[in-house]
């Protein structure tokens, strides 16, 4: 009995692997190759991975966070005022992190730091007044600087950043087409300790 079991067992160890059971180079293109369809429908139908670059978002965006932006929510809903996006910018052959303030056919102006939509004032609650505050009494100027009254085109949206006085954004590139936005909202993930959602 016992050397029914050595030998069952030595029958065992000299077994050669199936075909099946190896993992050779063709399963490893598999993995990579679904790893990759993966990392791309993700990207281009769920969530898009964004790096904040700069202080034009600050202080509601922080350069060098990290995070996602939902593009499915934006593709089924779309874009509304005061909405968080990411935009590609032609001329800069790059994204960027704005806000959408008007929408299209509305006429937009900001005279004596004041937001009017369609000639009526409209709060921009989402403005950190102790920063608006610091900024006014540093640079002795107006937070957003006046502009206007323009009109937005059909199709398209005027986007700015937070931090008026170091935002490039409608004010130097124009309206932006809205079929620019890839994605709205944003998750961020890192640094750690300021992990939120940033919406409107």
């Amino acid at each position: 009995m016992e050397n029914q079991e050595t030998n069952a067992s030595q029958n065992q160890e000299n077994k050669p692997f199936k075909p099946e059971e190896k993992f050779g180079m063709k399963d490893f293109g598999k993995s990579l190759l679904f790893s990759i369809v993966f990392v791309v429908l993700f990207t281009t139908l769920i969530a898009k991975p964004i790096r904040v670059n700069g202080s034009s978002m600050y202080p509601t965006l922080v350069d060098k966070e990290l995070g996602f932006s939902d593009v499915l929510t934006y593709k089924l809903m779309g874009v509304d005022r005061f909405d968080v996006v990411i935009v590609y910018v032609d001329q800069l052959k790059e994204y960027l992190v704005k806000r959408v303030i008007a929408l299209p056919g509305e006429t937009v102006e900001v005279k004596d730091d004041i937001l009017y939509i369609d000639y009526k004032p409209v709060s921009q609650s989402f403005l950190n007044e102790d920063y608006v505050a610091l900024m006014k009494t540093q640079t002795g100027q107006d937070f957003t600087s006046s502009f206007g009254p323009l009109t937005v085109p059909e199709g398209e949206v005027w986007l700015m950043g937070d931090n008026r006085p170091n935002s490039s954004d409608s004010r130097r590139f124009g309206t932006f087409p809205i079929n620019k936005i890839v994605s709205k909202s944003a998750l961020i993930l890192y640094p750690l300790n300021r992990i939120r959602i940033v919406t409107k």
